[in-house]
């Protein structure tokens, strides 16, 4: 208890010598300690022109203007079919590819030669070597069957055999002589485009017909977006949408990429409470197909809607603001309600008004501006 009572004492007699300690010097105060008084909501903060210059800050004047209705929700980039084909193995034997390290995302040229398949060291022997054989055999028959038939001495049912046998060799030969090197047959790309897929590893057997890799174009794209069933009656309005990829933070455009709407389902599907919307566009950017999607469908118009850009929007504890521009080099600290957004620009319902300014671009750095007025500064020359 006593222990207890000193401390409690000592306490108190520490923080009452630093109180007078402080107040004893009311005019050697610097105007570090005047700057670094408490932020308050609504007051000026002032962001200079050098300042503004060097985050690339940008003001934008509000305005009403049209605005569409969005179904945010998810979805998926595919590629078209057709934009895709698969190179196969065109007989048995090892692969090797002719650039070892090719990996998926590579590019690719029409009939450029991927991979060498070699069968010289199969058990049962060369294949190709085979086909030659048979291909020889077949042709010296056939001439042979053109001279006898011709004196009568084969029956024309024997020559038409040992001509269909002629040709079935000449056909699997051909097939594959033109692709022949000493190292064994060439496998060209089939189109121009990407690695998709790498099916087989480099040194390992393949059989004839077996998928090798998969070559897309990657021209044009398709989104596939899932709506939820309380949506269904707002799909016939759906125009055109906004995405953004999983990977990344650009806002894609499909106005932007020559897109537009294909379908949309009429019903959900294998017991999905989703209903399918896909678009086509160009892959004009930096798109992977295969990856997921944050995706803003863009319905019916609204007019006179006060919206802002999405970075112009700060969140604090699930309250947005803005920042507005009082005067030059001065701005302040304005709270919003927002509504819909598009993935590019929020609906404000409440905290602006047409001719206010505000911070389109920078907005961050702005608030950071501001909350460093909050940071002690309490400076003493003693």
């Amino acid at each position: 208890m006593k222990v207890k009572t000193f401390f409690t004492a000592f306490t108190m007699t520490m923080f009452a010598v630093l109180s007078s300690g402080c107040s004893s010097h009311p005019h050697e105060e610097t105007d570090t300690h005047k700057e670094s008084e408490e932020y308050v909501e609504g007051s000026d903060i002032h962001f200079s022109h050098e300042q503004a210059q060097a985050v690339g800050l940008q003001t934008e004047i509000v305005k009403p203007q049209a605005f569409s209705a969005v179904i945010p929700t998810s979805g998926q980039v595919q590629t078209q079919q057709g934009d895709e084909r698969t190179i196969v193995a065109t007989a048995d034997g090892v692969v090797y590819f002719r650039n070892p390290s090719i990996t998926e995302g590579e590019a690719v040229k029409n009939g450029e030669v991927l991979v060498t398949i070699s069968s010289k060291a199969l058990q049962d022997g060369d294949p190709i070597a085979k086909l030659k054989a048979a291909y020889d055999a077949a042709e010296k028959e056939f001439r042979r069957a053109e001279k006898l038939v011709g004196d009568r001495i084969i029956s024309e049912k024997a020559f038409e055999e040992a001509r269909m046998n002629y040709e079935t060799a000449k056909a699997a030969y051909t097939g594959v002589a033109g692709r022949m090197t000493p190292k064994g047959i060439n496998v060209s790309a089939p189109i121009s485009g990407y690695i998709k897929n790498h099916l087989v590893n480099n040194g390992e057997y393949v059989a004839v017909g077996q998928p090798i890799a998969v070559v897309a174009q990657n021209k044009r794209l398709q989104l596939r977006a899932d709506v939820a069933e309380k949506h269904f009656g707002q799909l016939r309005d759906i125009r055109t949408a906004n995405f953004k990829m999983a990977y990344g933070d650009t806002i894609y455009s499909l106005e932007q990429m020559n897109g537009r709407l294909l379908s949309y389902g009429k019903s959900a599907t294998d017991g999905s409470p989703y209903i399918p919307v896909t678009f086509e566009f160009d892959n004009v950017g930096d798109v992977l197909p295969g990856a997921f999607a944050s995706v803003w469908l863009i319905a019916g118009v609204k007019n006179d809607v006060i919206t802002v850009p999405v970075s112009a929007l700060t969140e604090e504890q699930g309250v947005f603001f803005v920042y507005l521009q009082e005067a030059d080099e001065v701005f302040r600290k304005q709270e919003v309600a927002v509504g819909q957004s598009n993935g590019m620009r929020t609906e404000i319902l409440k905290g602006l008004k047409s001719g206010d300014t505000i911070v389109a671009k920078g907005a961050y750095m702005v608030r950071l501006a501001s909350v460093s007025k909050a940071i002690p500064g309490h400076n003493h020359n003693h």
